[in-house]
């Protein structure tokens, strides 16, 4: 007697084994899918991971090279550079100003450029006292000071310059500036690693010229060179000017202060801007009125250099 299977025929029982392998396949194909999606995406998320980890190297060693150069007097890298500062005068008075100073190097031949480096000067509340002994203030330009520095291209760990410097009477109010056109050498003696930078960058001034009724002036601007470089684009160093005024006594002519400034280098967008916050302590400066403290904020954007080649061969 011929049996059944559950009420089918033995083609319906094959048929049946057929549908259902059927189904699996396809209920496979979409587990397979998913996998296969997740594999790709795995794969792409472990390229990109390598990518955006190589980009933050090289952004971070770009930093590095522009924290360096950025301390360098004599680099041959174009920058702006926006100097804020905030005295405290020993009379508990305060005198603000801004230093404007772009840096422009050129190269005059393939072993020497040219280092360019302007200082515009806005001062602002400027404390003084009128002729009946009242407290005013006055906001105006300074004295224009400029220099010209003559430096090897290739020097190594070394960096010499060598070159005048001038200031110009530009300034709008006796209270801003000193009357007197003047003149005198500059120069920086400095060595660089990778780790830091240790030197000197000394002007001095003699007047030449000027208004008559103005004293004249015999002075020196030395700035210690030293700092610490860091990865990420850090820099911690010393900041300040020693000020002398030759013309004054002995006992009375210099500004010293004792300093220090931490600084980065950040990007926004594609420029470059090294950030830079110094506090500076006057140990000694003249009297009766000088500069005891210092609060110094610095603002630096970098610029492609605009004279890329050689001017002579």
């Amino acid at each position: 007697m011929n049996q059944r299977i559950s009420g089918k025929k033995p083609n319906d029982v094959a048929g049946a084994f057929s549908d259902g392998a059927h189904m699996r396949s396809l209920h496979r194909k979409p587990v397979r899918a998913f996998a296969f999606a997740l594999a790709a995406l795995a794969v792409y998320a472990s390229i990109a991971f390598a990518e955006e980890e190589r980009m933050a190297e090289d952004q971070s060693a770009d930093s590095n090279k522009l924290a360096q150069a950025l301390a360098n007097p004599v680099a041959n890298l174009w920058s702006l550079q926006f100097q804020f500062n905030n005295f405290q005068l020993t009379n508990d008075r305060w005198n603000n100003n801004l230093n404007f100073q772009p840096v422009m190097p050129i190269s005059l031949t393939k072993d020497v450029n040219l280092i360019t480096r302007p200082v515009i000067q806005v001062y602002d509340s400027v404390p003084y006292s009128d002729s009946q002994g009242s407290e005013q203030r006055t906001t105006n330009f300074g004295d224009w000071t400029q220099l010209e520095i003559l430096s090897p291209a290739h020097s190594g760990h070394w960096l010499l310059g060598l070159g005048p410097t001038f200031i110009f009477p530009t300034a709008g109010s006796v209270y801003t500036g000193q009357g007197k056109w003047q003149v005198g050498p500059a120069l920086v003696l400095a060595y660089m690693t990778p780790k830091f930078i240790a030197g000197v960058f000394p002007q001095q001034w003699w007047s030449y010229a000027g208004d008559p009724s103005r004293p004249n002036t015999n002075q020196m601007n030395l700035q210690p060179i030293f700092s610490l470089f860091f990865e990420g684009g850090w820099n911690v160093g010393y900041s300040g000017n020693i000020l002398a005024n030759w013309e004054a006594p002995s006992n009375n002519r210099w500004t010293v202060p004792i300093g220090v400034g931490v600084g980065k280098v950040v990007k926004f967008g594609r420029l470059p801007v090294k950030i830079q916050l110094a506090g500076q302590y006057m140990v000694t400066q003249p009297s009766p009125v000088g500069q005891k403290w210092n609060v110094q904020i610095q603002l630096t954007p970098v610029l492609p250099k605009l004279i890329k080649e050689t001017l002579f061969d």
